[in-house]
């Protein structure tokens, strides 16, 4: 396999570092004075994603330096390394493979493509613990291996049923990344929420493509979501990595409503950005590093985060409830900086602030009913379905 010449030379860094630095892994005795090494390696779209993989790298900073968002988040005892794999995710296995060689003591894989090469090389290396987000695999999991899942189907019944009540056409859309089980719970959990709210919607369907490469094309995301927006559609929400970053551009353009994924993306399109379902990758990596420092690490299953523990959830923030937060407003145009649910401190550019909407796109009674919806799903009145072939406008959810 031929590896791209940025790819190479970050394995030649980061090996160098761990020969200087005189590696050598020894037991997984817990050690009050000892200090953690993490290894994580992106998905295709790579840090500065906006989205999944901006996620992933923010539970690694919330374990290196505490979080302000949880109180228990606090800093541990680590230092971490990254690696982005080459084009399509070429030499994801070898990173890995480098990371274990190394006696890192977790090695993270961000995304449901690294399964198998995760697993291989999990028993390959019966003393490295491992993770993955979005792992796809149920059975004879490796002992030293924890896959890390989520809700998605429910965090994203949640925002369907929010593009459901502000929908003026009735018309309302999905723009999906990769074609794959993992996409199509979000599918699925949208048109859940959505036909709940309004059984008489017409949703739209499309996705980007369907190899990895589907995350990191966001001009094909915008022509996909702007045809969508020219038949009336007046809201789409996409699940789409980079990808995305065009179908909310699109919104901005044609003066509709995107809703964005995994981080806090609000802020990218103001007045145009309805909400975003946010995956909690972070929560889930800084629980799976903590749980590795402390002892408490266990692999050979399947770790599942739900709304009820934030592992899903959807944005309220100064973009979207704007009447809400006038001093995050005053310090928008002061400072240029908020802080964001599940994006941290973020620095908003001038032409985005003036963008800010003059009134709440999320409404009192919107949110009353989201979240009266949100109890009824914890509490066990209905379940969601996770494949989009077993939801209808006449059968929305499961009871």
């Amino acid at each position: 396999m031929r590896l791209n010449r940025k790819f190479l030379v970050t394995i030649s860094v980061v090996l160098s570092i761990a020969l200087v630095s005189g590696f050598v892994f020894t037991s997984f005795a817990q050690d009050s004075d000892k200090t953690y090494r993490i290894g994580l390696v992106f998905d295709v779209g790579g840090k500065g994603d906006k989205s999944f993989n901006d996620s992933a790298y923010r539970g690694l900073e919330w374990a290196k330096n505490g979080s302000d968002e949880f109180e228990n988040f606090e800093a541990l005892p680590i230092n971490f390394t990254t690696i982005e794999p080459g084009s399509g995710g070429a030499g994801r296995a070898d990173a890995m493979r480098m990371m274990a060689s190394q006696g890192f003591d977790l090695v993270i894989g961000v995304g449901f493509l690294f399964t198998d090469a995760a697993t291989d090389l999990a028993r390959n290396f019966p003393n490295v613990n491992f993770a993955v987000v979005d792992y796809a695999q149920f059975e004879n999991i490796p002992s030293n291996l924890r896959g890390l899942s989520f809700a998605e189907h429910e965090g994203s019944f949640l925002v369907g049923a929010l593009a459901a009540m502000k929908s003026e056409t009735r018309k309302i859309g999905f723009v999906g990344g990769q074609k794959s089980p993992l996409i199509g719970k979000f599918e699925a959990g949208f048109k859940s929420g959505a036909w709940y709210v309004n059984p008489d919607l017409e949703i739209s369907v499309n996705y980007v493509g369907t190899t990895g490469e589907a995350f990191a094309n966001p001009a094909k995301g915008k022509e996909i979501a702007k045809a969508m927006y020219s038949n009336d559609v007046d809201v789409i929400y996409h699940a789409a990595g980079l990808s995305g970053s065009g179908v909310i551009e699109a919104a901005a353009e044609t003066g509709n409503y995107a809703i964005g994924v995994d981080s806090d993306q609000d802020y990218m399109a103001p007045g145009h950005v309805l909400t975003s379902m946010l995956k909690r990758v972070d929560v889930s990596v800084y629980q799976t590093i903590r749980d590795v420092v402390e002892g408490d690490f266990e692999g050979g299953t399947v770790k599942s985060f739900g709304p009820e523990d934030n592992g899903v959830g959807y944005a309220v923030d100064v973009f979207n409830r704007v009447e809400e937060f006038p001093e995050l407003v005053e310090q928008l145009e002061n400072e240029g900086i908020v802080k964001l649910p599940a994006l941290g401190e973020t620095q908003i550019s001038p032409k985005r602030i003036d963008q800010l909407p003059s009134e709440n796109l999320l409404t009192d009674s919107m949110l009353a009913r989201v979240e009266e919806l949100k109890s009824q799903l914890v509490d066990g009145e209905f379940t969601v379905p996770s494949d989009p072939e077993e939801v209808s406008a006449e059968e929305p959810v499961k009871r």
